[in-house]
């Protein structure tokens, strides 16, 4: 487990029990960060956290994740804003 991860799993909730996988949209303008972040959670089991990477919290992706019913925390890191996303 990568010291970015670890941070990120240990200031939030999200399970530390699970598979962890990431997703980098810091280089991809709007609508994309929001278009692949949902594509890659249809793609994912629930049993796997998925840490979405971005230059900026995803204000956009929250109203989503919630009708989703996915539990999701954002941490700034040295790096980048991750956000933790999960279900419960």
């Amino acid at each position: 487990m990568s010291t970015e991860t670890e941070t990120v799993l240990t200031a939030t909730n999200a399970p530390t029990d699970r598979a962890t996988e990431y997703l980098d949209v810091r280089s991809l303008g709007p609508p994309e960060p929001l278009t692949e972040t949902l594509e890659t959670l249809a793609d994912l089991g629930d049993d796997t956290v998925l840490l979405q990477r971005n230059d900026r919290a995803p204000q956009h992706l929250y109203p989503k994740l919630d009708q989703r019913g996915y539990a999701y925390e954002t941490v700034e890191t040295d790096e980048a804003t991750v956000t933790a996303i999960w279900q419960e």
